[in-house]
């Protein structure tokens, strides 16, 4: 698909905390990303992979933890690299959050069966 129309595409529900839409081609994928509950008294569970990682801060306010790195508290305009295996997470400091994350290559982990 190389349009995705906010509208017309469902959310798909990762969890209480999380809700995604997803557009990819070959070798890069974005992720519109939507935090809910905040804000949280603890992080969100530190994880890693293989792909590298940006990310855009388009609304809301988290803590930003990347392995080896101070903490970085951002807002909205903000944005964050992870490189490959760097463990990180994200605590929500606002009531909501949406980030924007490109990874390459694609995360086959998040795609549909």
């Amino acid at each position: 698909m190389s349009v995705l129309k906010f509208d017309e595409v469902d959310y798909e529900v990762v969890n209480e905390r999380l809700k995604r839409k997803i557009i990819y081609t070959d070798n890069l994928m974005s992720v519109l990303a939507d935090f809910q509950g905040g804000p949280w008294p603890g992080q969100d569970p530190p994880h890693n992979h293989p792909h590298e990682q940006t990310s855009y801060v388009a609304d809301g306010e988290v803590v930003f933890y990347c392995e080896g790195e101070p903490e970085q508290y951002l807002k909205a305009g903000d944005f964050f690299a992870v490189p490959p295996y760097k463990m990180h997470a994200i605590k929500l400091l606002s009531s909501t959050a949406r980030i924007i994350d490109n990874f390459t290559p694609v995360r086959e982990d998040f795609l549909k069966k």
